[in-house]
């Protein structure tokens, strides 16, 4: 979960006072946004199941949707959409992640997921 925040963080402040424009003309901005937000979904691709389960307000099948297109479609990943993405998508995830991460009593989780 902080490796989903941190890589939010990276994508906002790569893309921070940039435009659409500028974005499409840069394939090095491109390429990082691409891979942070691969990250992203590569990190949610790792949680468990059950863990999915119980946040089932955060969209884990599109976030991984995401990551498993960068990975295996990259020449084909639509730039306007991933850029929305980034407008659109990654505050409101940091934010529930977020409240997640500060709600869980995480000994409490690994204790009980210990015992199964």
């Amino acid at each position: 979960m902080e490796h989903i925040i941190d890589h939010i963080d990276k994508v906002l402040d790569a893309a921070e006072g940039k435009t659409f424009a500028q974005f499409n003309a840069d394939p090095i901005l491109f390429g990082a946004i691409a891979y942070y937000t691969m990250v992203i979904g590569e990190a949610a691709y790792m949680l468990t199941e059950e863990f999915k389960d119980l946040h089932s307000c955060i969209p884990w099948r599109q976030i991984e949707g995401m990551r498993h297109h960068i990975v295996h479609g990259y020449a084909q990943i639509r730039k306007d959409m991933l850029w929305n993405v980034v407008l659109e998508d990654l505050r409101p995830l940091k934010a529930q992640v977020e409240k997640i991460l500060s709600e869980t009593n995480w000994e409490e989780w690994e204790q009980a997921n210990d015992e199964k």
